[in-house]
């Protein structure tokens, strides 16, 4: 009898130590958008028990409130008193920050928006801004979900966010800011969702609290509503495994017990291991880094991919040289689950149907806007908010249009 495949992801709430510097660094960028769009930010922050440090690189006519901005968000939250680890009015903030290399600026021009330009000028715009650094970057998208994502780390952050949710409105009582949640679904042969396996939640919460009443009301309340919601019919989803707290107690959290730093929950951003991950993360850093904006870019193609039924699934790696333009390399791989199309039919539409210059991705996707704080918990891509462009399908229809000119083409 051939053994279940079984994948597994994480998530973790807005209070774990890793997605507080997360959150810190991305409310950092978008304050100094707003006061200058033109703003070039890589920032970064570590946390440990009443002390929060940031530090990177800043280029930007904008000023921002620092330490006011830790503190709001710390606040906001929920981490509001020394009784639970952290008091945002009370804890410490030391600042470190430096200009950007000029060695890096150097290769790559000051953002601008090309809407409003001529063809001519739009291209001089795209072809002097090269990328902020090399590297190499992935997206991936497949159709076991309605928002095209993995289901493993598509049901770890909705438990996350209503774990988070249940807290903020009371609806359980005791529960604290720091959190953890974990999924495991079983495949059939053919990669097709069959079952949840197990579910695992840690959550930080009052002492004297009963862990089988924590049990409970998790289940009642995060676990039920979230799997009925994301599964339906289509995977089963009424037996499974199921671990709450695990050590049998979660009082001390936050950074009183374990210290915090930016990027440093990359594979929860994207996609719980599902697909490869570049070497950068995305929080702290302005649109010009490809790091984030072509990573968000490659989300983007690798979902009007699936949207345009194409493949089934889809993973697509783009990479940078610094200071230029053009992409080094672009390449799609579709497991095998192309229809209608072979591989490279559908990488030659891609090249044709996006243009993946730095300064043309963030035209296309409208990056150079305070949008980036509420990326930094529950996942950057699989959301339905409007400012995540990159879920946009908007592509689908041309890239089909592409693929079937080549096919004539070639009759």
């Amino acid at each position: 009898m051939t053994e279940p495949r079984l994948m597994t992801a994480e998530s973790v709430t807005e209070g774990h130590p890793d997605k507080i510097c997360d959150q810190i660094s991305d409310a950092i960028l978008d304050d100094l958008l707003i006061k200058d769009p033109h703003s070039r930010v890589a920032v970064e922050t570590s946390a440990t028990k009443g002390q929060f440090f940031v530090f990177g690189e800043v280029t930007s006519e904008g000023y921002t409130e620092i330490p006011k901005i830790v503190r709001d968000v710390v606040r906001g939250i929920g981490y509001t008193s020394s009784d639970i680890g952290l008091d945002a009015d009370s804890c410490g903030v030391l600042v470190a920050i430096g200009q950007q290399s000029t060695e890096i600026s150097q290769g790559v021009d000051r953002l601008g928006r090309g809407h409003h330009l001529t063809a001519a000028e739009r291209e001089s715009l795209y072809e002097s801004q090269g990328a902020g650094d090399q590297g190499v970057m992935f997206g991936y998208a497949c159709d076991e979900t309605d928002v095209l994502m993995p289901l493993p780390i598509t049901i770890a952050h909705r438990l996350s966010e209503r774990l988070a949710d249940v807290r903020k409105k009371a609806i359980v009582p005791h529960l604290r800011p720091d959190g953890k949640t974990q999924v495991t679904v079983e495949y059939d042969e053919d990669g097709r969702p069959l079952r949840i396996n197990t579910i695992v939640v840690s959550t930080q919460h009052d002492p004297d609290v009963a862990q089988e009443y924590l049990r409970a009301q998790l289940l009642e309340h995060v676990i039920t509503p979230v799997l009925d919601s994301v599964c339906g019919a289509a995977v089963e989803h009424d037996h499974f495994r199921l671990f709450v707290n695990p050590t049998g107690s979660f009082v001390l959290g936050g950074p009183a017990a374990d210290a915090g730093l930016t990027g440093r929950k990359i594979i929860v951003d994207t996609y719980g291991g599902a697909a490869h991950h570049g070497g950068g993360a995305f929080s702290g850093k302005d649109p010009s880094k490809v790091d984030r904006s072509a990573a968000y870019a490659a989300r983007w193609v690798a979902k009007n991919i699936v949207a345009a039924g194409l493949a089934h699934r889809v993973e697509v790696q783009i990479a940078y040289a610094i200071g230029i333009a053009e992409p080094v390399a672009i390449m799609v791989d579709t497991f095998g689950t192309e229809q209608g199309a072979t591989r490279a039919q559908i990488e030659a539409a891609v090249r044709e149907t996006f243009d993946l210059r730095p300064a043309a991705i963030i035209d296309a996707l409208d990056l150079i806007r305070p949008i980036y704080a509420k990326t930094a918990a529950y996942g950057h891509f699989g959301r339905t908010d409007p400012d995540f462009t990159w879920e946009r399908t908007d592509r689908a229809e041309a890239l089909k249009s592409a693929v079937a000119a080549a096919e004539n083409g070639n009759e």
